[in-house]
């Protein structure tokens, strides 16, 4: 093989490549399906036009055998007459458009039996053309499909890359590390600033008042359950017992004592309408 044709041979594949590549199924379906109806109407033109020969050939036909009768009744008018050398000639003269009559017979049925042909094809045809215009639709339905499907596996395809998760991560830590910075700048400004040591201070005057400790123990020892907390008071009665007993110093009252017992508001009712004026004296005597 010489170098020219090897050249144009691979010409040819490039150009038909190229063109196998720029081949949109859409576009193409869509221009054939073009042709085929402007093949159509062409065919629809030709037999038109053999149908209207037919009809002329029919005509022609119809026309020759009216002549016919026409030169045979002037055929009996001769011969009425007498004149069987002019019934003669019109014989003859009938018989030429009887001749030329059957010749368009013959045409015309001919003709006819073309013409009923082309309606055939034109009927295949028209039913190819309806066929393919279904294709096309089917065919175009599944192009825009494959597509779909393409362009879901081409987004997979990329969600399935690692190197989109790796900038997720690396913008996480990135994020991590301003957040970080921001944090370490707050708190510099604020021992710049003197406001750590006063947040500090703050947080201990708020913190000052009774702990969680002292107000649980002091919780226990209303219930009679532990010693009540210095500095608390506890409740005195309003009866029941003697305002000396009550005013002596580190001598704790009855109602102090009913109270640290744990008694309730109820017991204590009834201790006070008790009289303890005898428990009194034996107390007394009892000092002395």
């Amino acid at each position: 093989m010489g170098i020219f044709s090897r050249l144009g041979t691979l010409i040819k594949s490039n150009i038909n490549d190229l063109i196998t590549k720029a081949e949109d199924p859409e576009k193409m379906l869509s221009q054939v399906l073009l042709e085929m109806q402007q093949q159509l109407a062409d065919a629809k033109k030709a037999v038109a036009v053999a149908i209207a020969d037919e009809k002329k050939l029919q005509k022609q036909f119809s026309a020759e055998q009216e002549k016919s009768k026409e030169w045979e009744r002037k055929a009996m008018v001769a011969v009425r007459a007498g004149d069987d050398a002019l019934a003669r000639q019109a014989l003859v003269r009938k018989q030429e458009h009887e001749n030329i009559a059957d010749q368009y017979q013959q045409q015309w049925a001919a003709q006819k039996q073309a013409v009923e042909k082309l309606k055939d094809a034109l009927r295949l045809l028209n039913n190819k053309i309806e066929e393919a215009k279904r294709k096309k639709n089917i065919l175009i339905a599944r192009k825009k499909r494959a597509e779909a499907q393409q362009q879901i596996a081409n987004t997979m395809q990329g969600l399935g890359d690692t190197s989109a998760f790796d900038t997720f991560d690396r913008m996480a830590d990135r994020i991590a590390l301003m957040e970080a910075e921001a944090e370490a700048g707050a708190e510099l400004a604020g021992e710049l600033s003197g406001d750590t040591l006063e947040s500090k201070f703050l947080a201990l005057e708020a913190g000052g008042g009774a702990s969680e400790d002292d107000a649980l123990a002091e919780l226990k020892a209303k219930m009679g359950l532990l010693e009540a907390p210095k500095g608390a008071s506890a409740p005195q009665l309003k009866a029941g017992a003697s305002d000396d007993d009550a005013g002596k110093e580190g001598t704790p009252g009855v109602g102090e004592t009913l109270s640290a017992s744990g008694l309730t508001a109820e017991d204590l009712k009834e201790l006070e309408d008790l009289d303890l004026s005898e428990f009194d004296t034996k107390d007394a005597k009892a000092a002395k």
